[in-house]
């Protein structure tokens, strides 16, 4: 067979997992194949950006070390072989230990524990072990080419009696010629919108300080002057980063464990006055484990509950399934953990779960019979938004509240008592990965998978499961005693007036103005507002594709990025793409968009990673076989390489 070449833009670990995966099947499919993968990004190969090493090591995953893999295992359903490896935990405490030792990140007689959440910089350094193994351990005849910088543009290359090709050219003038072209960026930046562009404008001429989205470890921070006061909008994950950046970033330090933590400031933190739309933060990460644990099978959001529908309407078709399974999910593992708290018969519950609006009053009754605690009983608008419908006269007694709200959290959420959260958390996903097949095979109308789907369910996702360590929102209420934050409320507003930033709650009477404000939110997916060359110039081309829909209260907003069944890249004029594939968080309906998964949980990234390789090699096979050779590697290409 003649050599072939496939071009991977981005080096993270969807990129990864793409090409563990090639390997694995490569001597089923491909046996002989001369095979040169280039690999595009100008951040480290096997972090690219987000988990690259240079950060702050204050600066955690979300995740404990033994849920994290980029490995299959038996519980992977593919047709590609099985090629096992350890999770972060088990690589942190064999293999990866005496490197993570020689990097300063554990002394002579510390180690990661499987329970631990490990700085993002061990996540490097465990991926960067994976890159090694994985490229050392390709076939012969598969060699890799990694080049330091940025893609700028693909361009479809018209070839005689042969396929025609993509031609990737890199920031630097270089081109690379390749059969098959496989985009794998990750999160992508985006332009301002209007509101934010005007806000930098007049920050930057009235000596106010207003710090955009983004994520934290890139963001200027040394506008935040200390002792002043600073508006943030955000709650989630990137609030948790700037708040421990501005504390123990600035000299700081906590005493104390647990819920009796104490802030001991520097001098050098600003007053965060942080609120959002619900106005409490991100739960807490779950402490615990209950039974055997593995991927969850759907009961109501099934293919044949909503087989022969064509387009679904979310909210009348699929948001009443899912609040279904998730309600089913709770009382289910209530029933059978915690008996002695319910009452009546599980099977008849059952019955009114799968007949009824979960979400009305009679259902909420007939759960109230059932179920006499109210902190035992699941009513998914309450678990979404848990300070809905109220009020507060002062700031203080809202301030209260939330404290004692997130006290509860962290207390229920390290309580194995009420694991029926986790029969939630573990489901959650599957129902995720049904809504995320239903987006990807065309089954959601472009409005439902922007608005209901990319933003609003995966919100309510990143609220629900994808939280917090405990030990952070400890933090935050020592940080909230030490009078270094406070709290806005629910559905806070910000708006520029001539005197700085103004925000206020509908919910909590008061208003605060502040010199500086801090969108402390990651960017909407919004993929025709990226500052990325390549994407742009493929959209504007109608070469790839995207959702933009309209809404009544920020007028157009943009989704992600299409893609078929097979991650080919849809066009304007709704075609696959032969040669360009898509993966990763900027793809509409994206699987294991992260790149890492649970072991033992089947993860829907890695069976969407071994589909996409075994369809690359039998395509790059049949283009060996067929046609002229690919053209070769130039030296000058090879003294760029590594």
């Amino acid at each position: 067979m003649t050599g072939v070449r496939l071009v991977l833009v981005g080096a993270g670990p969807r990129t990864i997992g793409v090409l563990e995966r090639l390997g694995a099947s490569a001597p089923e499919l491909a046996p002989g194949l001369r095979l040169d993968i280039h690999v595009v990004d100008p951040h480290p190969a096997g972090g690219g950006r987000v988990w690259r090493r240079e950060q702050s090591p204050l600066l955690w995953m979300n995740s404990v070390a033994e849920d994290i893999t980029v490995f299959t295992d038996s519980s992977v359903t593919c047709d590609g072989p099985v090629h096992p490896g350890p999770s972060l935990a088990e690589w942190a405490a064999g293999e990866g230990l005496g490197r993570l030792r020689e990097a300063g990140w554990y002394g002579p007689r510390e180690s990661l524990q499987p329970n631990d959440f490990a700085p993002r910089g061990v996540q490097a350094e465990y991926l960067s072990w994976v890159w090694e193994r994985v490229i050392s351990s390709l076939p012969e005849g598969i060699r890799v080419h990694v080049h330091h910088e940025s893609a700028v543009a693909v361009d479809d290359v018209r070839r005689r009696r042969a396929p025609e090709r993509q031609r990737v050219t890199l920031a630097s003038g270089r081109q690379l010629d390749a059969d098959v072209v496989v985009l794998a960026q990750g999160y992508l930046d985006h332009e301002p919108t209007p509101e934010q562009t005007a806000w930098l404008e007049a920050a930057a001429s009235q000596d106010l300080t207003y710090v955009p989205p983004g994520y934290t470890a890139d963001l200027d921070l040394s506008g935040l002057r200390p002792s002043e006061p600073v508006i943030v909008r955000g709650m989630g994950l990137a609030f948790v980063d700037l708040f421990v950046l501005l504390a123990e970033g600035r000299g700081g330090r906590f005493t104390g464990e647990g819920l009796d933590l104490t802030y001991h400031p520097s001098g050098e933190e600003p007053v965060l006055y942080a609120g959002s739309r619900r106005g409490v933060p991100y739960h807490s990460k779950l402490g615990y484990s209950v039974g055997a644990s593995g991927p969850v099978s759907t009961r109501h959001l099934t293919a044949d509950a909503l087989a022969g529908l064509g387009t679904l309407d979310f909210d009348s078709q699929v948001r009443p399934l899912v609040a279904r399974e998730l309600t089913d999910l709770h009382y289910r593992r209530l029933f059978a953990a915690h008996p002695e708290r319910t009452r009546g018969s599980w099977q008849t519950l059952e019955a009114l779960i799968a007949e009824s609006d979960v979400a009305a009053p009679s259902f909420e009754a007939a759960a109230a019979a059932h179920v006499p605690d109210p902190h035992d009983r699941f009513h998914l608008p309450d678990v979404d938004r848990p300070m809905a419908g109220r009020t507060w006269g002062e700031r203080q007694a809202y301030e209260q509240d939330l404290v004692t709200h997130i006290e509860q959290d962290i207390q229920r959420r390290a309580s194995p008592e009420f694991s029926s959260d986790r029969a939630v958390f573990d489901g959650l996903l599957s129902v995720y990965g049904v809504l995320a097949g239903l987006a990807s095979s065309g089954r959601l109308s472009p409005a439902d998978r922007v608005l209901r789907l990319e933003q609003e369910f995966h919100g309510f996702f990143s609220f629900l499961a994808s939280g917090p360590p405990p030990q952070r929102l400890a933090e935050l209420l020592a940080l909230h005693r030490a009078g270094i934050v406070r709290f806005l409320g629910p559905d806070v507003r910000v708006t520029l007036e001539d005197n700085g930033f103004r925000a206020s709650s509908p919910s909590v009477r008061g208003v605060i103005t502040a010199r500086a404000f801090v969108d402390a939110r990651l960017p909407r997916p919004n993929v025709v507002a990226t500052t990325d060359p390549l994407i742009r110039g493929l959209l504007r081309r109608g070469d790839l594709s995207a959702d933009v829909v309209s809404d009544g209260e920020d007028g157009q907003r943009g989704g992600q990025l299409l893609s078929d069944e097979r991650c080919r890249a849809v066009r304007a004029d709704g075609t696959s793409h032969p040669r360009r594939y898509l993966v990763g968080p900027s793809v509409s309906g994206s699987v294991g968009a992260g790149g890492f998964t649970r072991p033992g949980f089947n993860g829907a990234g890695l069976r969407q990673n071994d589909a996409l390789a075994r369809g690359l090699l039998e395509q790059l096979v049949a283009d060996a076989t067929a046609f002229a050779p690919s053209t070769t590697i130039t030296t000058e290409e090879h003294r760029h390489a590594s």
